[in-house]
């Protein structure tokens, strides 16, 4: 039971107020918005090997420097735009993650071309439906699934870098395609029932 608010949370949300909201309002929520999809997207390849805690500490950073996650002007960055993300201290300042956002950005615009829209794509892997999991506690919960093998695999050959399967099934249940939410929280039933 989580000491601040009184409530049984997944492990991982700890009593940081910034984990807290996050797992209580977004996390394994479903999303269908493609520039939210984006900013996952981006945002989870720049976790590689970091905590999701730092991220979220620097997310508005990322916003600002990334354009509020506008695939399209993103996927217009230049040289100089380069250099200037790599001197900001308010991201992540490593130069394939970065090169990866832009060439993420170019391969998203590419998908939305293809399907109608990055959503069209992604919930095509689930059946347009939530997989909902019932992990006792977190030790249960696994890093990466014959599903986001296969997301891995089709997002790689379209040309995504930082697209391995364990970001691929963080993604997937930052986005709620998967709800993995422990059999103990308050949010199992319902990830949308928090508000």
């Amino acid at each position: 039971m989580n000491a601040v608010t009184g409530r049984i949370r997944c492990a991982w949300a700890g009593n940081d107020p910034l984990y807290i909201d996050y797992h209580d309002f977004e996390w394994g929520r479903p999303l269908h918005d493609d520039r939210l999809l984006f900013e996952f997207l981006v945002l989870e390849g720049a976790q590689a090997g970091l905590s999701w805690l730092t991220i979220l500490r620097k997310r508005e950073a990322y916003r600002r420097a990334f354009d509020r996650f506008d695939p399209r002007s993103v996927a217009r960055f230049d040289e100089e735009r380069l250099s200037i993300l790599l001197d900001d201290p308010g991201i992540v300042r490593n130069r394939l993650k970065i090169l990866s956002a832009i060439n993420n950005a170019k391969a998203f615009i590419g998908v939305q071309e293809e399907f109608g829209s990055f959503d069209s794509y992604l919930w095509r892997f689930t059946d347009g439906r939530q997989i909902r999991n019932s992990w006792p506690d977190i030790r249960h919960v696994p890093a990466r699934t014959s599903l986001s093998d296969a997301l891995s695999r089709d997002l790689k050959a379209r040309g995504f870098n930082f697209a391995g399967s364990t970001i691929c099934y963080s993604f997937m249940q930052a986005v709620g395609m998967v709800n993995d939410h422990t059999a103990d929280c308050f949010l199992w039933h319902d990830p949308c029932s928090a508000g």
